[in-house]
């Protein structure tokens, strides 16, 4: 997990910079002392919930302007360093490789299933499709009374708003990557 002082020092620095503020200009914009703000910037201070506030305020941003790390134009997800969601004794593994984000309307995973490993999953809200492509093992989905198979090489997309299942029917472990898609609510 990252540091949240370095994303508000990080992301401080940025928006003073961007708005050509100088220390003391921000101080008086946030009633947030000059040292004190050169400290925030530096990762020298561990700023209370009620000091970012008063910076976010008075920089009129949001709190999370502050406290989340903007996307970059690009971004590489390493599996080792991402810690899954485990499912079914640990036989699930689930990584997060993009989080749901507004502006897409998808979030994407990377999946590992133990032989005879599975998970069953809730319904997703309504016209919400899964996108699945299977990269070694022997994938078994069941979704609205239709069960579908996929091993290495091939893909499967269907309607999750209703309840659904994962099964690894093979002898290997299964990898797959899947994306979630979202309609517009």
């Amino acid at each position: 997990m990252e540091n949240i002082n370095s994303v508000v020092a990080e992301n401080l620095r940025r928006l003073r910079e961007e708005r050509r503020l100088s220390l003391d200009a921000a101080a008086k914009l946030t009633g947030v002392s000059k040292s004190m703000l050169g400290q925030i910037e530096r990762g020298e201070a561990n700023p209370t919930v009620s000091t970012v506030w008063k910076i976010a305020d008075g920089l009129k941003v949001s709190f999370t302007a502050l406290t989340v790390r903007p996307e970059r134009d690009s971004e590489v997800v390493d599996v080792s360093r991402v810690t899954p969601l485990l499912e079914d004794g640990g036989r699930f593994r689930n990584f997060t490789a993009f989080p749901f984000d507004a502006a897409r309307r998808f979030e994407m995973y990377y999946i590992e299933i133990d032989p005879g490993g599975g998970f069953e999953a809730e319904a997703h809200p309504q016209g919400t499709q899964e996108f699945i492509t299977a990269f070694s093992g022997e994938l078994t989905v069941s979704a609205g009374g239709e069960k579908f198979s996929i091993t290495r090489g091939s893909s499967l997309r269907f309607k999750a708003d209703v309840p659904h299942e994962y099964r690894n029917t093979g002898d290997e472990v299964c990898r797959l990557s899947m994306v979630i898609y979202y309609p517009q609510a």
